[in-house]
């Protein structure tokens, strides 16, 4: 009768046995796979290399946006000192916002945009999604386009109609009626709000002040395309037949469609308002 240690020790080389004829079996599949032209990817994924990943934390810009300085009247015209504008809590600031942002558009869909709730927050939170080139339509949704988009064939070819630009008017109307020297005071007026807001998402307020400047910027390295453009359909989305076009941000391919007059428009309002920005 065998002793314990002995059926372990048994069982032990039966089972290093069996590990290396696996592995043996398994060598020479893959021998045999790799000698021949007919190897299906999918079903035998590679055995990926064991590498040192370096996770590098994304790049958020920084920048400074000037406060605006404090200029005091001459003694002979001092007029009493206006009480300090108390801010609310940020839970509590839609009203706060709304109310004041009436001195920037009288627009009524621009007035319809501030009807969500939680204003400061989703306004964040769409810039730090335009500082990286794309819209976050769930978070802040503006107008939707007018009417149905559009192709025409010419031969195999499709093109995009140039009917397709007027979809966005309504949007760019409001995006036009914005008093931009008022929403700059606007900005400075309810900066520790928003500091408070992008802080909520790790970002100080240096890199919210980039992260402003930075989404402006999109829309000003946007190109401008008057010529018809072609697209593809290949998958359920269009696309467009220009590597170059195609390879532009999310956010640029948007204002893209809006139209090259569109395009212009909305790149002479963002240049102001970064300009009333910089130089309160």
């Amino acid at each position: 009768m065998k002793s314990a240690d002995q059926k372990f020790s048994a069982s032990t080389i039966i089972a290093a046995l069996g590990i290396i004829a696996a592995i043996i079996v398994a060598a020479g599949l893959l021998y045999r796979l790799q000698g021949t032209d007919e190897v299906d990817l999918e079903a035998i994924a590679p055995t990926p290399e064991v590498i040192e990943l370096v996770i590098e934390e994304p790049q958020v810009p920084e920048a400074e946006i000037p406060i605006p300085a404090v200029v005091e009247a001459p003694p002979s015209a001092q007029q009493p000192t206006p009480e300090p504008i108390k801010l609310p809590d940020l839970d509590d600031s839609d009203g706060f916002v709304r109310e004041r942002m009436q001195q920037v558009s009288e627009d009524a869909h621009f007035a319809r945009w501030l009807t969500a709730d939680d204003l400061l927050r989703r306004s964040a939170s769409y810039l730090d999604g335009l500082s990286r080139g794309v819209v976050l339509s769930k978070i802040f949704p503006l107008s939707a386009p007018q009417d149905k988009f559009t192709t025409h064939k010419d031969g195999q070819t499709i093109w995009l109609n140039a009917g397709n630009y007027e979809r966005y008017d309504d949007t760019i109307d409001a995006l036009m009626s914005l008093d931009t020297v008022a929403a700059a005071k606007m900005f400075h007026l309810a900066r520790p709000l928003l500091e408070a807001s992008f802080s909520e998402m790790g970002y100080n307020p240096r890199q919210m002040e980039g992260i402003i400047l930075q989404a402006i910027d999109r829309v000003l390295a946007t190109p401008i395309i008057v010529e018809p453009i072609e697209l593809i359909h290949e998958s359920v989305f269009y696309e467009f037949a220009d590597p170059e076009l195609e390879a532009l941000l999310p956010v640029q391919k948007q204002v893209l469609r809006t139209g090259p007059e569109n395009t212009q428009k909305l790149q002479q309002q963002a240049l102001a308002l970064k300009t009333a920005l910089l130089n309160p």
